[in-house]
């Protein structure tokens, strides 16, 4: 013990030095934090960091896209993807559109929500395109802080996305998904169709792709592969595949017969597959393409919208309804949906989204409503239908047969009917404007107005001295409709206040009363028009 306790204590000794000595080592090389205040700006502030971000980057590209994400968390991916995207200014637009054959640019505003939406798909697509080996530079501007470089760009509402081809734009038209930005802007710098060669191949697509048009041929040549190619050239949403292997397009699509040409269409739904039996013509194919490219039950958001609207099937079937009770409904509402492809397409509003589902619901006079409401459009002819019934998938499917087959009434909204007993002007609405107005042997003096009409107010207080002016007429009914709140087909209103009269002998044929004309002047104007005056009829005020 006695020789053992000086080495112990030299052991400590030594190991405690090196310890002090290494921690002066590492304080002396570590450089000052950057949010520590300096003396004077560092003009080399902004590159600290950059050789250490892009070995990361030059890292995760030898790296399989599989290692890659395992690493990154998603907020992590993102940040690496908006990285790749150029933001602009006034002195580098024109530089980077003039010196790239490809540019796409996102021009964009801070406070803009849907370009807030649209930012990070944007930079999602960027990523994409840069591991396809894409030539086009991805790039973005800030339209509210460089306004020259925006209005030079003519971009003039947000979110705004042009395609640079050698210096020419044109403006974005594909879908506004990541996937979507992806496939129109291959197709617009000339890669309008991927070619699938292995059975690895598909199935690795098949992990990435959620929709798209496959085409098999025998040999890629021929008029019926020249339509196909023209086809992909002019859609603008669909991704389209070509494979001349039966067995490679069977991993795609495992209905496909031993042939040398086939063409269909794939959706990650339950209508999965679709196969086209037309001409092998552009126009065919696109049509086709049309009535099949939406899920069985679409739900409308802002990015859709434009596509929904203009969709060749006219006759469009509407559910509004909150998320959680779309959800019990969509399993059986898609099972009516398939018994209607390609006829009536069905789409789904969350009722709780007021800049998509207010707009509607106001046409139908439910716009506080939070029930689910079932409607239908007839684009053809501009008429709309209302379920009365309780929205039941029996019900749902009886309303769609009767739609299709032109049995249904348009609906016309109405408010209650009110008691007009004591009332010396008649509300009408449109439930009773049949009844009171075209049905009614009387004549009937009818004031067409709606509460946010600026000149209504003042049109009113003269029908209302009318009134008591020819309160004692017997073969005269004063009348007011809100045409707001209130519909019929006999009443096509464009302006307000308007003022019409109903004379007792011909209802089809209402005479418009300028509402510019004095009090006195409409007076004459009812007297010289009433078919019979009563004994106590006045002509003058």
């Amino acid at each position: 013990m006695v020789v053992r306790k000086p080495a112990s204590r030299f052991i400590l000794f030594a190991l405690t030095a090196m310890l002090l000595l290494l921690l002066l080592l590492l304080t002396l090389s570590v450089p000052a934090r950057a949010s520590e205040p300096t003396g004077e700006d560092n003009p080399d502030d902004d590159l600290e960091g950059i050789d250490e971000l892009l070995a990361v980057d030059s890292e995760l590209e030898q790296e399989s896209p599989e290692d890659a994400n395992a690493k990154l968390s998603e907020a992590e991916v993102l940040t690496r993807a908006q990285r790749i995207v150029l933001e602009l200014s006034t002195d580098s637009y024109k530089k980077v559109i003039e010196k790239n054959e490809y540019v796409l640019l996102l021009g964009y505003a801070p406070w803009c929500h849907r370009s807030a939406e649209l930012m990070p798909r944007f930079a999602e697509a960027a990523n994409s395109l840069k591991e396809l080996g894409s030539p086009v530079v991805m790039a973005k501007l800030d339209a509210e802080r460089y306004p020259k470089a925006a209005s030079s760009l003519e971009i003039k509402g947000f979110p705004t996305m042009l395609l640079f081809i050698n210096g020419t734009p044109q403006i974005y038209t594909g879908g506004y998904s990541g996937e979507g930005i992806v496939i129109w802007t291959r197709k617009k710098t000339g890669v309008p169709v991927i070619r699938i060669n292995s059975v690895l191949e598909a199935e690795g697509f098949l992990k990435k792709k959620h929709i798209f048009a496959l085409g098999l041929f025998d040999k890629y040549e021929g008029p019926d592969y020249e339509e196909f190619i023209k086809a992909a050239q002019t859609d603008n949403e669909l991704q389209f595949i070509e494979v001349s292997d039966v067995e490679v397009a069977r991993v795609l699509f495992p209905d496909v017969e031993s042939s040398n040409k086939f063409l269909g269409i794939v959706k990650s739904e339950p209508e999965r597959y679709t196969r086209f039996d037309g001409a092998f013509k552009m126009e065919k194919i696109l049509e086709f393409l049309d009535f099949n490219k939406f899920p069985l039950v679409t739900k409308l958001t802002e990015a859709n919208s434009a596509r929904v609207y203009s969709s060749p099937v006219k006759l469009q079937m509407f559910v509004f309804a909150e998320d959680d009770d779309l959800k019990k409904l969509l399993e059986p509402l898609q099972e009516v949906a398939k018994k209607f492809k390609s006829q009536i397409m069905f789409i789904f509003v969350d009722i709780t989204d007021e800049n998509l589902a207010k707009p509607f619901l106001t046409l139908y006079g439910f716009e506080e409503t939070r029930d689910i409401v079932v409607a239908a459009f007839d684009n053809k002819i501009s008429s709309k239908y209302l379920l009365e019934a309780d929205p039941t998938p029996n019900n749902i499917k009886d309303f769609c047969s009767r739609l299709l087959s032109g049995a249904l009434s348009p609906y016309f909204k109405s408010q209650p009917i009110p008691d007009n007993k004591e009332a010396s002007i008649k509300v009408i609405v449109g439930k009773t404007f049949n009844e009171l107005v075209l049905e009614s042997p009387e004549n009937i003096f009818l004031e067409v107005h709606t509460p946010w009409c600026i000149n209504c107010e003042a049109t009113s207080k003269q029908v209302e001295k009318l009134a008591k002016h020819f309160k004692d007429t017997d073969n005269l009914v004063m009348a007011r409709i809100d045409a707001s709140a209130n519909e019929h087909p006999k009443l096509q209103v464009l302006d307000y206040p308007t003022l019409l009269f109903y004379p007792a002998s011909d209802k089809t044929k209402p005479i418009k009363v300028s509402t510019k004309l004095s009090l006195k002047d409409m007076a004459n104007f009812i007297s010289k028009h009433l078919k019979a005056k009563g004994p106590n009829s006045k002509d003058e005020l």
